[in-house]
């Protein structure tokens, strides 16, 4: 993950188009910040509520909470939890006042972010109301400090640094609050009308709303009016979602709004692209280099010398540079033609394969689905295409797989019990026949000669499919979650890290690592895209099917050739025979 600063910064722009930036203390970000927006958790609570309400219930009674009503809500929580203000700040004198002042000050050691009422109270978040609280929170530390009696000279300095710090944390969230105000809806309403999404009930989410209605006109006519006449209405800039929720077999439409500088910081936190992200890029992409050339050699035949080295590695180690640089390029600008900001690649290394695939993540929202879909299928689509060129290549320079006197020796099992990878077996020849003699293609004791970009073609078709298995946030995933929806995509996810811990208890290293990864590093949903209503279409469908089908054929059963039989013994494709 990303090494946030030391504060956030929020750049919002008011409606006298002046800027004010605003800076959150980075323990606020830590402990306040939402995670990306689901659509299956977001909607469905409010969903839950409307079908819970009378069905004949008028329209004009939708009655939204003020803002003057929600900030009320927040001082009676915080006053209670954070120990700022209440009733017994304005007692006068008497034993009971010091009795209450005891009790109070007791009350507000209890750390109020484990309470349980304020966690119910914080179930719908709200970054104003969060901000309110650590002023409180401030507050009574400041008043803790100004108690203390004066032990020693070190204990005064100390206690001046610290307040010191408070004062300056809780001026830096006096001035995030004037950024972070949360929208009023009665205003918002009506803003909605039958030229654009037709709205028939708004509930709080945060500090916007979810509105609950139907779209009138395509979302690319509606979203750019919708975000105008809503943000002069609240007097900064918003961010729109469209999806479409199903419960108890019946779909409804649903229009989020969502204060723009709230997103914006949640990108913010989550954001890779710092020095330390992309030094991290750097030393993995060496790593991955290093891990790469050591995997070409095991495949030399015996007694090789460091010119065969390079002349039989080199090709080997260019083909999957090949292959990794083609499908980066290819994200990167189906990426800008989306207006989608990528994170620095991170290559995965791997002592078996070389490389695992290459990793990034999404840093600014996705416009639709189709951004959501083209992206990752960019991605594996050219390298899947680049790694069938280089394998054609070094079969019409060599007239065969084989490779001539520059060829790697793979062991037969390579190819062994996979649809793919036994055609390709059929046509580089087997190892021995049907009564065990060695075939001329083969060499007794080391195994079947293979091309150096044959067979870097061939890794990177397994390397390609292991990121297309629909899992999390790996490129399969993605796909998934563009096709499927987000309850089917978790429910395959699932499926999937189950089929991969079947695979590492039955022995496989690579199904045990890549099961590791993807469930816990690749793990959970993308965020949600802008526009989740408007359909892929059916030559999408089809990509998905084709691509779903040569993931099936590369690994299964046998893991694509990368199968062993124990943890400690080496993949099928290394090693004596």
């Amino acid at each position: 993950m990303a090494s946030t600063s030391l504060v956030a910064t929020i750049v919002c722009s008011s409606s006298s188009s002046t800027s004010r930036r605003a800076t959150l203390p980075r323990s606020f970000c830590k402990n306040h910040h939402r995670p990306p927006l689901r659509r299956s958790s977001v909607v469905r609570c409010s969903l839950r509520e409307q079908d819970r309400a009378t069905e004949n219930r008028p329209v004009s009674s939708t009655a939204v909470a003020p803002d003057e009503q929600k900030v009320e809500e927040a001082k009676k929580v915080s006053s209670h939890h954070a120990g700022g203000g209440g009733a017994g700040d304005h007692q006068e004198g008497g034993d009971g006042e010091d009795g209450e002042k005891k009790s109070r000050d007791e009350q507000q050691e209890v750390d109020w972010r484990s309470d349980e009422e304020f966690k119910k109270f914080m179930g719908n978040p709200s970054i104003e109301a969060a901000i309110k609280l650590e002023k409180k929170r401030a507050d009574r530390k400041l008043r803790e400090l100004d108690r203390e009696p004066d032990g020693s000279p070190v204990a005064g300095l100390l206690r001046g640094f610290i307040k010191g710090t408070l004062e300056r944390e809780k001026q830096r969230l006096e001035e995030a609050e004037q950024t972070f105000k949360a929208l009023d809806l009665n205003k918002l309403k009506s803003c909605f009308g039958y030229d654009t999404f037709f709205a028939v009930d708004v509930r709080r989410f945060g500090d916007g709303g979810i509105f609950i209605g139907n779209l009138r006109k395509p979302i690319e006519e509606v979203r750019p009016r919708l975000e105008k006449k809503i943000a002069e209405a609240a007097g900064t800039e918003v961010t729109l979602w469209f999806m479409e929720e199903r419960n108890d077999d019946v779909t409804k439409q649903v229009c989020m709004v969502q204060p723009k500088a709230e997103i914006e910081l949640q990108l913010e936190v989550t954001r890779l692209s710092t020095p330390w992200g992309y030094l991290s890029a750097v030393a993995l992409a060496v790593t991955t280099f290093g891990t790469i050339a050591l995997m070409s050699g095991f495949f030399l035949k015996p007694g090789a010398s460091f010119d065969d080295y390079v002349s039989d590695v080199l090709p080997l180690f260019g083909g999957f540079l090949s292959i990794l640089g083609v499908s980066e390029i290819a994200t990167r600008l189906t990426a800008a033609r989306y207006g989608v900001k990528l994170s620095p690649s991170f290559l995965v290394p791997s002592n078996w394969t070389g490389c695992l695939g290459v990793m990034n993540n999404y840093e600014s929202l996705l416009p639709n689905k189709k951004a959501l879909f083209d992206i990752p299928v960019a991605c594996t689509a050219s390298a899947y295409l680049t790694s069938v060129v280089l394998a054609v290549s070094a079969f019409i320079a060599d007239g065969s797989f084989n490779g001539g006197e520059n060829a790697l020796f793979i062991r037969p099992e390579f190819f062994y019990n996979n649809p793919l990878l036994s055609f390709v077996q059929q046509v580089i020849g087997p190892y021995a026949d049907e009564l065990g003699n060695v075939l001329p293609n083969a060499v007794e004791g080391v195994g079947v000669p293979v091309d150096p970009l044959a067979f870097a073609g061939l890794l990177g078709i397994v390397v390609t499919s292991l990121n297309l298995l629909p899992v999390g946030r790996l490129e399969g995933g993605r796909v998934a979650q563009a096709l499927l929806g987000r309850r089917t995509a978790a429910l395959l996810s699932f499926g999937t890290s189950l089929l991969l811990g079947a695979g590492a208890v039955g022995g496989s290293v690579l199904c045990l690592a890549w099961g590791l990864f993807a469930t816990f590093i690749r793990g959970g949903e993308e965020i949600p895209a802008q526009d989740e209503i408007t359909p892929l279409g059916s030559e999408r469908y089809a990509w998905g099917f084709v691509l779903a089908v040569v993931c099936l054929l590369t690994l299964f059963p046998n893991g694509g050739g990368t199968y062993s039989s124990s943890f400690l013994g080496e993949p099928f494709f290394r090693g004596g025979i």
